[in-house]
This record gives C-alpha cells, sequence and structure tokens, in this order.
C-alpha cells in the first residue's frame, strides 16, 4: 500500500508500529511526532520515520492512517480534540492502548463525523523501553487485538489489517467490553496482585531484613511485572476500573475460600486447588505472546570465577546472540553460582543454549 501513515508517540511501540510496516509496505511515507523532540530525532536518525511533523495538526492533515501509540490518557485527550476538518475523509485512526472502552467513547465523536476509527491493542512488549529498543518482529504471533464498533464497515478493517500485515501478528477482533474484560483477567488484575506481594514483603522486612535477601531468587521472578511503569499502570487501572472492581469482588471470596480450607486443613480440597490451577496452567500455549511480554529466560550453573560472565557473553557475542538482560542470582566461593540470561525470543533463547552447550561444560536450564 502507498499513503502517508501518521505514528503518534516514538517508544518502544510506536517505533516498532512504524518500522513494520514500512518494512511491508515500503513506498509508503512514516511521518512521526513525539512530544519529547529529543526521541522524535532519534527516531528520524535511527531511520524508524521517514519525516517529523511539527505539530499534531500537521502530521494528521497528511495522513492516511492515523496511529495514537501514546499513553491511554493522553490518547484520550488527543481523541477529544481531533477535527474532521483537518483530517483526509478516508483516513482510518487507530490506537494500540491497554484498554479500550473509554478509548472508543471518545472516538464517537469522529464517528459522528464521518472518520473512522477502531481500537486497536497489539498484546506484545519488551523489557527494554524508547524508540531505540523498537523492532519490526516485535509483534510477530501476538495476538493483535482490534475493537470496531457498530457503524465501522468490514473493509475498512480489512483495510487497516491491511496497513498493519507486516506486524505478522495474529488480528482478533473483540468488543470493546470483551477486550476490557479479558485483559483485565489476564493482564490488568496480575499487576496489582504482583505489587501486592512486594508491598506485604516490604512490610515484613521492617521485622526482619533477611527478607528482602532470601527473596532475591523465585519471589523476585514471580513479581517482575510489579516492576512495570506506574505511571502507565495508574492510567490504565483508572480505564479498566469497572471490570477491575468485579475483579477485586471475586478475588477476595477466592481467598476467602482458600484461607477457609486451609484453617480447616482440608488437605484433599487444598491438593485439588493446587492440582486444578496446574492442569489449566500447564495447558496454556507454550510459545505464543499474549498480555505481559514473555520472559525468555536461561539459567546457567557457573563457577565462581574472575572472567566467568565475560566468558559466557564473549561466546554469544561471537555468535551475534543479543541479550536484553543478564543478572547474577547467586556465586559463593567453592560452589557453581547461577547466572540468568534475558533474550528477546524462543530463537535467540535456544540459539544462546546451542552455544554455551558448545563451548563449555556448564549445565543450562530453561525458565
Amino acid at each position: 500500500m502507498e499513503g502517508n501513515v501518521f505514528v503518534v508517540g516514538l517508544g518502544l511501540i510506536g517505533g516498532s508500529m512504524a518500522l513494520a510496516i514500512k518494512k511491508a509496505h515500503p513506498n509508503a511515507v512514516i511521518i512521526g511526532y513525539d512530544v519529547n523532540e529529543k526521541e522524535m530525532k532519534l527516531a528520524r536518525t535511527l531511520k524508524v520515520i521517514d519525516e517529523m511533523a511539527s505539530s499534531l495538526e500537521q502530521g494528521m492533515r497528511q495522513a492516511d492512517l492515523v496511529i495514537l501509540a501514546t499513553p491511554v490518557m493522553q490518547t484520550e485527550r488527543i481523541l477529544a480534540e481531533m477535527r474532521a476538518d483537518v483530517l483526509k475523509k478516508n483516513v482510518i485512526i487507530t490506537d494500540v492502548g491497554s484498554t479500550k472502552q473509554r478509548i472508543v467513547k471518545h472516538a464517537e465523536q469522529l464517528r459522528k463525523q464521518g472518520i473512522t476509527f477502531i481500537g486497536g491493542h497489539p498484546m506484545a512488549g519488551s523489557h527494554k523501553s524508547g524508540v531505540a529498543a523498537a523492532r519490526a518482529h516485535l509483534f510477530e504471533n501476538a495476538f493483535y487485538v482490534l475493537t470496531p464498533t457498530n457503524g465501522v464497515a468490514a473493509e475498512d478493517v480489512e483495510r487497516l489489517k491491511e496497513w498493519l500485515k507486516g506486524t505478522k501478528a495474529q488480528f482478533v477482533v473483540l468488543s470493546p467490553k470483551e477486550h476490557d474484560r479479558i485483559t483485565g483477567v489476564i493482564s490488568h488484575f496480575p499487576h496489582i496482585i504482583a505489587a501486592s506481594l512486594v508491598h506485604q514483603a516490604e512490610r515484613y522486612e521492617k521485622e526482619n531484613p533477611l527478607v528482602s535477601r532470601l527473596a532475591a531468587g523465585g519471589f523476585r521472578d514471580i513479581t517482575r511485572i510489579a516492576s512495570s511503569n506506574p505511571e502507565m499502570w495508574r492510567d490504565i487501572f483508572i480505564h479498566n476500573k469497572e471490570e477491575l472492581l468485579a475483579l477485586f469482588d471475586s478475588w477476595i471470596l477466592e481467598m476467602q475460600k482458600l484461607r477457609s480450607i486451609v484453617e480447616e486443613e482440608n488437605s484433599e480440597a487444598i491438593y485439588r486447588y493446587f492440582l486444578q490451577a496446574k492442569q489449566f496452567r500447564d495447558g496454556l500455549p507454550a510459545r505464543t505472546k499474549g498480555a505481559i511480554p514473555s520472559f525468555y529466560d536461561l539459567y546457567v550453573d557457573v563457577p565462581d570465577y574472575p572472567g566467568v560472565i565475560s566468558e559466557i557473553t564473549g561466546y554469544l557475542a561471537k555468535e551475534q546472540i543479543s541479550i536484553t538482560n543478564i543478572r547474577i542470582i547467586e556465586t559463593r566461593e567453592e560452589i557453581y553460582g547461577v547466572l540468568r540470561l534475558s533474550f528477546q525470543s524462543e530463537e535467540d533463547r535456544a540459539k544462546a543454549k546451542a552455544c554455551i552447550q558448545k563451548h563449555t561444560n556448564y549445565d543450562t536450564y530453561e525458565g
């Protein structure tokens, strides 16, 4: 396809969208805008975008497709201020927000003016942020939810999919309410639980400083998502308030039920509770990207001697395998420590495992 694509917000998601569209549609012109001028100039330098817009209005006047890749509160404000008289007649406007009902409601004023808005949510991300981390393949095999409302023509949905085909994502069409309910269960509420566990550990640390030291292993792993951007999650929770309030009520009942069987020492009920959880969890898709970014970790048992980390990373560098994160979980003299390496994809992790096994006799296992 040919035309002008205007990307508003040049962070990880906006930048990756721009790269994916350019890859599939090399004749398209990608115009970018960001309130952070430094980030916008970096996007131009990195050739993530072809042109920089001096203002939102300038970029929108030229656009055949507008992608709002901004935080949800900012997306609301932009939609509320958009005017049909500065937009092309056949333009499609979409967003990438993690909540949909309130955003779609704010886009209603555009629909009344004959402008097509189709809500969107690419369910993929990364541990990195900013346009420098943008990758065309970020959304590959991820679910990409579209939430067209009544009155949106089927051909416009297909036209948007065609623009976005370079993401190589799996498109799913849901109503805004269905989307918010599902993401509330599998993404938003888990962030609440992770943050609550961290707060609980912080309180207990005041009684015993050993808590944070012992929490460095599995506890740190299961609460990783508590390190997410607090500003972003504040806005998401406000946006998805109704669904989250219902989930709070359901969760409280669930905890009361579990507390009761523990208090009764009902061993059979406790066993069934964990068994059912295990069976459902084990049946989840293994390699499908979801609402929470996947962690592709490789654990390496390494001896504690100077240079062992540079040795491992050196082997990976020679084979051009990129590491997204590295951490020493435990090192003590005379025994093996654990080196945790994180990768962008399942493929990178598999390559790294083969590389380390080829050059060393260190034990490796996947996380």
